[in-house]
């Protein structure tokens, strides 16, 4: 699951997005509002974490916008503003869910989840494809009634696909999906951990279509 956080206090910032990382997910971070709504015209997230005091444009502004252009991305606000007033500013302006600081990091990761799952075809924790079954929250996958053992990359690949079974995503997406800014990304990654995830899941789960990317189907 892919993160874009929107905070301006570097301590806060670096703080949440190591252990964001360490929770399973990819976090692109920005510190300012106009930033914010510059990267989210040109990438897709799963959850916005967005902080209300921004420079140049604050958080609400960013939010405005964001409902503005039709952009349903589902926004955890994460703030210092505590008054009932500041929270149903947000909340009426579009606001999935509030958070305020300071806060419980296992509180974080689980709102984030709760959110991801209020999208369409979400709602269920547990995504079954078939014999295959994917727990994102535990980060568990199981083929029948084997438990497969997937690293990190290759459980985020799977859930990058399982999202969308039968729908082609190419290396570019999935690259999108697995990595965040400022990680360095060879020019076979995706094509190494594909293999590996195949070996494992089994060859005919994973569709190469050639000179567009990859799908998974489902296998009898």
């Amino acid at each position: 699951m892919k993160l874009l956080l929107a905070e301006d206090d570097a301590m806060l910032g670096t703080s949440m997005e190591k252990a964001l990382v360490q929770a399973g997910f990819t976090v692109d971070w920005v510190r300012n509002g106009q930033h914010a709504l510059t990267t989210l015209q040109s990438q897709v997230y799963d959850v916005v974490l967005l902080d209300i005091g921004l420079p140049e444009i604050d958080g609400l502004q960013v939010l405005q916008r964001m409902r503005q252009q039709r952009q349903s991305t589902p926004v955890l606000m994460v703030t210092a503003r505590d008054t009932v007033r500041d929270r149903v500013t947000g909340l009426n302006q579009g606001a999935d869910d509030y958070l305020t600081k300071p806060f419980d990091l296992d509180e974080l990761v689980a709102r984030i989840h709760a959110l991801a799952r209020r999208q369409p075809g979400q709602a269920n924790p547990v995504m079954q494809l078939g014999r295959l079954e994917v727990r994102p929250i535990e980060r568990v996958a199981r083929l029948g009634e084997k438990t497969l053992t997937l690293s990190q990359r290759e459980f985020d690949l799977l859930l990058a696909l399982m999202q969308k079974p039968g729908a082609v995503l190419s290396v570019e997406q999935l690259e999108h999906k697995l990595y965040g800014w400022g990680e360095e990304v060879a020019s076979n990654a995706i094509e190494v951990h594909l293999h590996h995830l195949r070996r494992k899941l089994g060859e005919p789960w994973i569709r190469n279509v050639r000179g567009v990317g990859y799908k998974l189907v489902e296998v009898a």
